[in-house]
């Protein structure tokens, strides 16, 4: 659309004109500068923007310095070239001594460019497209700017914000949403903001760091304040920070991880919607770059849904609510036929098509509406009406609110104001006006109507097509004798149990409970799930393994759509299934587990153990702290979600086996982080405080201690903890809290709530199985010692066997002094010099035992003459041979040498003792690399097992050869 012409002035408003251009005259005249000699064109344009905009009249009045220097710039003349908006600015705040300061020089500088952009729009000087990027580029440079000098500042009083996991500086990042990101801001928009920051950590360079999410909150607070607050110089922009993750009552700030999270877990299609638009404004913007690819797969879906387009009718249906609304029809944004409508129709495309279509994936309205007449999504004389009619109402848009800089997009009802839209808009009167206004919003209208009501529907017809020669069987269209035939001839080995099943789903009571929506769901996905699980080798394994979770979501279907939405994450559950029944009851228990299946990247990549901390630090932070159930159901999810990324990797290859155990291990690590300090916080918050010798308080001076698996790194699928907690705080001085009590029922107190914490059933199962037996004493002793009486213990009443935990116990989480004391003592115990004769004596009576009590009496341990037949069980733990004679061996060696070789004790793990025997000529290379393959092969074997669902053993003449050379090493070393 061409810029709408210039009426003449109505008469009504001479009067007003003349009024102001007279104070006008004299504020000038006061200055030394005068109209006279103005050209006519000068004065008709001054005239005018006068007789429009009570903004301009009293800017100019207020400052007719500024007005003079605007004059004489010759910048209402001309546009502004790139960047140089910015660079006036920013030589500007450059000189701002103080945040009073940086506020006054923001909104004088803001009200200098107001006027000059009112001007120059309604002088036609410019179009639609000209005043709105010099509003948008006015908006980025002030947010960037405001940013770049409170962000310094900041850090010289915290400290600078550094990633934790990459040890780098972090800066904020500012995304602008709505129609700032797409640079289309109007004459009075507010902006739409979303703050976040790329990783967890703390403040460095101050003694007291600040963690990272409390520095850019506060960061965040002061630019609102510098944007959004009204001083005598007025605002910059009204700043709206609604649309950030959870609303107004979720936290200012955010690391990328947990938006990342939040909308995975939790966005909503108007949040796909409001985010199609979002565009980094300020910060850091290769940052913010990556934090954008982070979320493009939440905004951009591959794949068409039934739920995306019910999504849309949804909103189609709030959007004529609102117009039903009382005084709505005279709202040209919001009414029918209005701005949103325009822009919706471009958006219900991009959130259907954009996914499929990168042309789509764009945030001007004009090229996307270029895009959908080009492509053919609609009528090249559809799309043209769209646009002219969407310039006109964009144009009256700008009418209303530059009279008096008001974010409003109400058709007036003073005569006044009418005549001035009117004149602003090219019309002689109110009533042309009205009518070309009608016109333009019944053409939007009508499309508005045609665009909601078919297409979606023929995509959703095109969707159901997916699969449909099993909707026969399904429907029950079919004879029982065609429908086994057809499955039969598809692959299933047992058509008639095959058919039983699927009968006894559809039949089943959750399904008759079904309401409608849900029972078209579980229609749309029945013919998917089936033509997908013929494509498997067995495809009645993959039936027997999956239906079951189909009873349970049934009622939630959401879960059904996010699987009908994504034909490959139903594929990898069909994978995953077949090759884990384990899996597959994961996923039957906790059906939130289908949402990891969305991102394959993310499923077959866990992450190392920082991001994983970080990870599940940032989580909790979302979360109140007085929150318990929360905090206990997000702590379960995040262990659920990750359990099963590991387990998909070792099924898919990409992980190996010792990446496994460490993964499980770390996860098992970031937990206990977390459950530490939630039990210290709610311990603290009942008790006060516990004191250490010197009468300082405790902080925390406490640690969990890793044994067995844990400590070893070497946890599997299922592993329970073997825990010991030690603190080393004052056992007689009381806490300073408003309830004191001494410090050993302090850290007594803490260690029962860890383990109610980590052990308690939920909706979402248990965290972990703990066993404490292995803390001094056992069952009988304190369940929390003291880092004196530990060493007591160790020194003068632990067994041998002890010793041998020992040797694989390692400071999993908690005060870094203390673990640093801990070791001290491990060190000491287990490097003192021992009776060689005796020790063994003592280890082989001790596995004695065990393989009595624990091993497998068909085989006698693995010990009988048959025990290498098929038809012998080899228990991979506990019979001769296998992994704890491994363990035995490594934890004999490191108990009999290392007063000599203390760097046997560096390591908790055997694979890296056995690296030391060998690297001290202990044992052989051979010997070593023969035990280590061994028992890798073993270990692999019981992961194998365990997501089998099937027990630790497997037939006598399997890992023959791995036996028998543990068997030899173990009697070269003399424990037989």
């Amino acid at each position: 659309m061409s810029l709408p012409s210039l009426a003449t002035l109505p008469a009504a408003l001479s009067p007003l004109a003349e009024r102001a251009l007279n104070d006008i005259e004299h504020a000038l005249s006061e200055l030394g500068a005068s109209l006279a000699g103005w050209p006519e064109w000068r004065r008709d344009q001054l005239t005018r923007v006068l007789a429009q905009s009570y903004f301009a009249v009293e800017q100019i009045k207020r400052d007719p310095a500024m007005f003079a220097a605007l004059l004489a710039s010759g910048e209402l003349e001309r546009a502004l070239a790139p960047g140089e908006l910015r660079t006036q600015l920013a030589a500007l705040v450059a000189e701002c001594a103080d945040e009073d300061a940086l506020s006054k020089c923001l909104r004088r500088y803001r009200n200098r460019q107001q006027l000059r952009i009112i001007w120059r729009d309604f002088t036609r000087q410019t179009d639609l497209w000209g005043t709105c990027r010099d509003l948008s580029d006015l908006a980025d440079a002030s947010i960037d700017l405001a940013l770049g000098w409170l962000h310094p500042r900041l850090c010289e009083q915290f400290g600078t914000p550094t990633g934790r996991r990459s040890g780098l500086p972090q800066q904020l990042v500012v995304l602008g949403m709505g129609k700032l990101g797409a640079f289309e801001l109007n004459l009075s928009s507010d902006i739409d903001l979303i703050f976040a920051y790329p990783e967890g950590g703390e403040t460095e360079g101050v003694k007291r760091s600040l963690d990272n999410q409390e520095f850019f909150t506060r960061l965040g607070q002061k630019l609102i304040k510098a944007l959004d607050a009204i001083t005598v110089d007025g605002f910059v922009f009204r700043t709206d920070m609604r649309l950030r993750p959870y609303g107004a009552g979720g936290p200012l700030v955010y690391s990328f991880n947990a938006m990342e999270q939040y909308y995975q877990d939790q966005g909503r299609d108007w949040e796909r919607y409001a985010m199609i638009k979002a565009r980094v404004v300020a910060g850091d913007q290769q940052a913010g770059k990556q934090l954008q690819e982070m979320l493009r797969p939440f905004v951009y879906r591959r794949y068409l849904d039934f739920s995306a387009i019910e999504a849309m009718r949804s909103m189609k249906q709030l959007i004529q609510q609102e117009v039903r609304r009382k005084g709505m029809s005279e709202n040209i944004k919001l009414g029918s036929g209005g701005i949103r409508e325009v822009e919706f129709i471009a958006q219900v495309f991009q959130l259907i098509h954009g996914g499929r279509d990168l042309a789509l994936q764009e945030r001007s309205l004009m090229r996307v509406l270029g895009t959908l007449r080009d492509q053919g999504y609609m009528p090249a004389k559809a799309v043209d009406e769209l646009v002219e009619s969407y310039h006109f109402l964009r144009y009256t848009e700008h009418a209303l609110q530059g009279i008096d800089d008001r974010q409003t997009q109400m058709l007036p009802d003073g005569e006044q104001d009418r005549l001035r839209v009117a004149a602003i808009m090219g019309f002689a009167d109110w009533e042309a006006f009205y009518h070309a206004l009608g016109e333009r919003r019944r053409r939007v209208e009508y499309h508005f109507r045609q665009v909601i009501a078919d297409p979606d529907e023929e995509e959703g017809a095109d969707a159901l097509c997916i699969g449909g020669e099993w909707l026969p069987l399904w429907e029950e269209a079919l004879e029982p004798e065609a429908a086994q035939r057809q499955l039969s001839e598809a692959g299933f080995a047992d058509a008639e149990v095959a058919l039983r099943r699927i009968l006894d789903l559809k039949h089943g009571p959750q399904v008759r409970a079904m309401q409608r929506m849900g029972r078209e769901r579980l229609d749309a996905f029945m013919p998917r799930f089936l033509a997908q699980a013929v494509e498997h080798d067995d495809p009645d394994r993959v039936l027997e393994r999956v239906l079951p979770l189909v009873e349970k979501v049934v009622r939630r279907s959401a879960y059904l759509v996010l699987l009908t939405e994504n034909p490959s994450a139903l594929q990898r559950l069909l994978e995953l299934c077949a090759a884990s029944p384990w899996i597959a009851e994961q996923i039957a228990r906790f059906p939130l587990l289908l949402d990891e299946l969305l991102n394959e990247g993310r499923l077959f990549k866990p992450p190392l153990a920082p991001e994983l901390a970080a990870e599940l630090r940032e989580r909790l932070t979302r979360i109140p702290e007085d929150d318990l159930e929360q905090q206990m159901e997000a702590l379960r999810h995040f262990k659920l979600a990750h359990r099963l990324r590991v387990a998909a990797s070792e099924i898919a290859g990409t992980l190996p086996l010792m990446k496994v155990s460490d993964y499980l291990t770390w996860l098992a690590e970031a937990i206990l982080e977390q459950v530490l300090a939630l039990a210290w916080r709610q311990t603290v918050a009942k008790y006060g405080t516990p004191r250490r010798a010197d009468g300082s308080l405790c902080d925390p001076d406490f640690i969990i201690v890793g044994y067995g698996k844990v400590g070893g790194i070497e946890l599997g699928h299922g592993s329970d903890l073997d825990l010991v907690f030690i603190h080393d705080g004052d056992s007689q001085a009381d806490t300073d809290g408003a309830k004191p009590i001494d410090g050993a029922q302090f850290f007594a107190r803490l260690g029962q709530r860890i383990i109610h914490l980590l052990t308690t059933q939920t909706t979402s199962g248990q965290l972990y199985e703990v066993d404490m037996r292995l803390r001094p004493s056992g069952a009988s002793g304190l369940l929390v010692s003291s880092l004196g009486a530990f060493e007591r213990y160790q020194q003068n009443e632990a067994w041998t066997w002890e010793h041998q935990a020992l040797v694989r116990a390692r400071v999993l989480v908690g005060c870094p002094r203390v673990g640093g004391a801990f070791e001290a003592i491990r060190a000491q115990v287990l490097g003192r010099e021992r009776d060689l004769q005796a020790l063994r004596q003592e280890v082989s009576d001790m596995r004695a035992k065990m393989r009595d009590n624990l091993g497998s009496r068909e085989s006698a341990a693995g010990t009988a003459a048959n025990a290498f037949e098929a038809e012998q069980p080899f228990n991979l733990k506990q019979d001769a041979g296998g992994i704890v004679d491994i363990e035995f061996m490594v934890q004999y060696a490191a108990l009999a040498w290392s007063h000599q070789y203390p760097e046997l004790l560096r390591y908790t793990d055997n694979i890296r003792i056995l690296d030391g025997l060998r690297d001290h000529g202990l044992l052989t290379a051979a010997d070593v690399g023969l035990l280590q393959e061994a028992y890798k092969a073993f270990r692999a074997a019981a992961h194998r097992q365990a997501l089998q669902k099937q027990a630790g053993t497997v037939p006598g003449d399997q890992l023959a050869d791995e036996r028998r050379n543990v068997l030899r090493i173990w009697h070269e070393l003399g424990l037989a």
